[in-house]
């Protein structure tokens, strides 16, 4: 089975300057070489300011510049991966540096073949 783990942090914090943020960012880039080698898509998000959000209402596109967190986090990076199971994908991505900063959410991808969620 297929799973996104999307990458959390708090900007202030992870960009900081701190020996210890650096370190962090350090072995994050070095994770991702890391990933990209093994041909695992992963990806960095750049800063929220650089995004435009659109929405699309009765045929009508509107755009806002940014993304509008309610939160101090956003939302990084992600890494696909493939696991057996939740548990697995939590252990692959519990090596994930950027844990340390911030939070990494594992969720499974969409199987449409079968049946949509019922809420």
């Amino acid at each position: 089975m297929r799973y996104a783990c999307l990458v959390y942090i708090d900007p202030t914090t992870a960009f900081d300057g701190s020996p210890e943020s650096t370190a962090v960012l350090d072995e994050a880039a070095a994770y991702g070489r890391e990933l990209n080698g093994r041909g695992v898509p992963n990806e960095a998000l750049t800063l929220p300011n650089e995004a435009v959000t659109i929405r699309v209402r009765n045929k009508k596109l509107s755009r806002s510049d940014g993304a509008f967190m309610e939160t101090k986090e956003m939302l990084a990076g992600f890494v696909l991966i493939e696991a057996a199971n939740m548990d697995e994908a939590i252990e692959i991505a519990a090596v994930n540096p950027m844990a340390k900063l911030g939070a990494v959410e594992v969720r499974p991808l969409v199987d449409f073949s079968k049946s949509r969620p019922v809420l």
